[in-house]
């Protein structure tokens, strides 16, 4: 393999989960040209990955929009020359890493003359040339993506999710740390939203936990999470004035720089959490509905899931909303399991 496109569009959590396949290939193929294609929100995500050469954005909202407002020529116009801008760069080998129909006509776009989906459905299979079923060891962190990498043969060392964080980013978040008067090393990072309210921890147990770690360990809570977030954090943070409320405040480069510098980061089952396994900062994250990943392969990042009998219930709940694999789970239970990771006295 010497021209390589990986396809791995979304979401946040998902392109953590696939970072190590990036480095696997590199020690692989040293000379390799290995590119991603990703929409482009979470391309900041992966362009600095040293072992990626380049980051290809998918214009997928552009092409929504023009789906929407019935500019059918125009899409067409933009679909080819997205196609002939792939093709130009002759690749050899595209990794299907989402398996869905979008995902296959991208690879099947780019000319690639093997084409290697992982898991295909939607009828994506049929736009490979190799399909392999998801395996491997569920209970471990990126699991499917280390099955992929040993079915093609790759270095599979140190496979472990990875992020690097660009200079500016970092210095962003350093100035907006300096004017919250935040120390780095001195605060919690609370990453408690995700798209889905089943996998929700409950907003008195941030609450509680919140002061606990600022009266017992003296570490400032910081929430973090996107635009969408915003009335959700206003109402955990309304609890306690020492809450600094930056979901969203900030951009995905500096939301990852805010966790590098944090002494703990706690989380539900979301994009932000897994970005704190990925950049080795002590992590604990509370799942509840969702099927978790008990082996980190990091000591400073354990996870937390009761394994009640109807957990993992997916998008599926049959508690009424009671959501007890969550409930269950007490603000004490998240500071017995975090402070051996952090070094922090009990």
């Amino acid at each position: 393999m010497k021209r390589i496109l990986i396809i791995r569009t979304s979401a946040i959590g998902d392109v953590v989960f696939a970072s190590p396949l990036a480095a696997a290939l590199r020690r692989t193929h040293p000379d390799a040209h290995i590119a991603w294609l990703v929409e482009p929100g979470i391309a900041p995500l992966i362009a600095h990955d040293a072992c990626i050469d380049e980051v290809i954005p998918w214009p997928k909202g552009e092409w929504k929009a023009l789906w929407r407002d019935g500019r059918r020529l125009e899409l067409w116009r933009r679909v080819r020359a997205f196609r002939a801008m792939l093709r130009e760069r002759r690749f050899d080998t595209a990794l299907d890493l989402q398996g869905l129909l979008k995902s296959g006509l991208l690879a099947w776009m780019s000319g690639a003359r093997r084409r290697v989906g992982l898991g295909s459905k939607e009828g994506s299979g049929w736009l490979m040339t190799e399909v392999l079923e998801r395996g491997g060891d569920h209970a471990r962190i990126s699991s499917e993506y280390l099955f992929l990498a040993q079915h093609l043969g790759l270095d599979c060392a140190d496979f472990l999710p990875r992020l690097t964080v660009a200079a500016d980013a970092d210095a962003r978040a350093l100035d907006l740390l300096a004017a919250h008067r935040l120390i780095p090393g001195r605060y919690v990072a609370f990453a408690p939203f995700t798209t889905r309210p089943q996998k929700h921890w409950f907003e008195d147990a941030w609450q509680t936990l919140a002061t606990r770690m600022a009266d017992e360990h003296g570490l400032t809570p910081v929430l973090l999470g996107g635009p969408d977030d915003r009335e959700a954090a206003a109402r955990i943070a309304a609890a306690d004035a020492r809450i600094v409320n930056l979901a969203g405040s900030t951009r995905l480069p500096e939301a990852a720089a805010l966790i590098r510098h944090a002494a703990l980061l706690v989380g539900v089952d979301t994009g932000l959490t897994h970005m704190g396994v990925a950049l080795a900062r002590p992590t604990v994250a509370i799942f509840g509905s969702t099927c978790p990943y008990s082996v980190t392969g990091r000591d400073n990042a354990k996870v937390i899931w009761l394994g009640k009998s109807c957990s993992p219930c997916r998008r599926h709940p049959t508690c009424g909303g009671s959501f007890h694999c969550l409930r269950d789970i007490t603000p004490q239970h998240v500071i017995d399991v975090a402070l051996p990771l952090t070094g922090l006295p009990a």
